[in-house]
């Protein structure tokens, strides 16, 4: 294999936990730049199914690809689709998923994209090549609609402030360009964003990017397609970076395995007689606790600072 060119974050602890092993079969739902599939490659004689929603991440990835010996296959798709993207060529069991969820550095690189305020450049924001635009919805979006995307996905408090400020700025002109949507929205706040240490925008651009890709259903899809696809022993390592995706996450593995809340002792459980509740857990969470980034991670890529991963493991039960 190549030298690794990027290298995401937590990738080592990913590869731990997915303990791949020879003759094994893997899915890496979010090829981004090929770091989780070329380690894995490297770790044992697997098979790999990667996939991305970013044509230009497949492309990207051709070369890891030709250079793999056949270990590796691409898909151009949404890991939200895994089962069915696999399904299609004829695998219908995996002994690992990995997710490294979220909008990649190479992404928020690429001012064309759109995903980032630190460069101007057109508002697109979208991870693949379909559907609307993050210039679609501030430009046509309701103000109401607005505000609740900004506090539901950005947690922006003053959500209502920004998106009568947005609705404002587009009765003018339409906007078009990051830097004009980011100076719109620090206008907007002035004071009321001066205790954060983060720059005003950060939380406007983030609901926008995370609505305009549906990056929470995707993930819940994901989650359920991973659990179908998952034999008994197979591992699900999942990397997120902000609180709502981490609880989605935490929640999925929670209510799957014996950690699950239970009823009132005063009422049995569904299928249960009185006093002895039956309970059937399908996952075992590995990681009590998520797992963070090491302070040479973070100095080396201060993107990791965000970083949790929680493992779990099927075993068993119905998906």
């Amino acid at each position: 294999m190549s030298a690794v060119a990027h290298v995401p974050v937590l990738a080592a602890e990913v590869v731990a936990a997915l303990e791949p092993r020879a003759g094994g079969t893997y899915v890496d739902g979010t090829f981004g730049a090929g770091g989780y599939s070329r380690m894995l490659l490297e770790t044992a004689a697997s098979r790999i199914w990667a996939i991305d929603r970013d044509p230009t991440a497949i492309a990207a990835g051709r070369a890891v690809e030709a250079g793999s010996y056949g270990r590796l296959t691409l898909i151009e798709g949404r890991f939200g689709d895994m089962d069915a993207l696999l399904g299609s060529r004829g695998v219908t069991g995996v002994e690992g998923v990995a997710l490294d969820l979220g909008v990649s550095s190479m992404q928020i690189d690429q001012a064309e994209r759109g995903f980032s305020f630190r460069y101007d450049g057109p508002l697109d924001m979208r991870m693949g090549a379909d559907g609307p635009t993050a210039a679609d919805v501030v430009n046509t979006t309701d103000e109401s609609d607005l505000a609740d995307i900004l506090f539901r996905y950005g947690e922006e408090r003053q959500s209502r402030r920004v998106a009568r400020a947005i609705v404002a700025a587009r009765g003018r002109q339409p906007i078009g360009r990051t830097a004009e949507l980011a100076d719109i929205v620090r206008r907007a706040l002035g004071s009321a964003a001066s205790r954060d240490k983060i720059d005003p925008a950060t939380r406007s651009f983030q609901a926008l990017r995370i609505h305009v890709n549906d990056e929470l259903g995707e993930l819940e899809r994901g989650l359920a397609a991973a659990e179908r696809l998952l034999g008994h022993g197979g591992r699900l390592a999942v990397v997120s970076f902000h609180s709502l995706e981490d609880r989605v996450v935490k929640s999925f593995l929670r209510d799957r395995s014996d950690e699950a809340p239970r009823a009132s002792r005063h009422s049995p459980e569904a299928g249960g007689a009185a006093g002895r509740a039956v309970r059937r857990a399908g996952w075992t969470v590995v990681t009590r606790r998520p797992i963070a980034a090491s302070d040479a991670e973070i100095a080396a890529n201060p993107r990791a600072r965000s970083a949790r991963l929680r493992v779990g493991e099927k075993i068993g039960g119905a998906a």
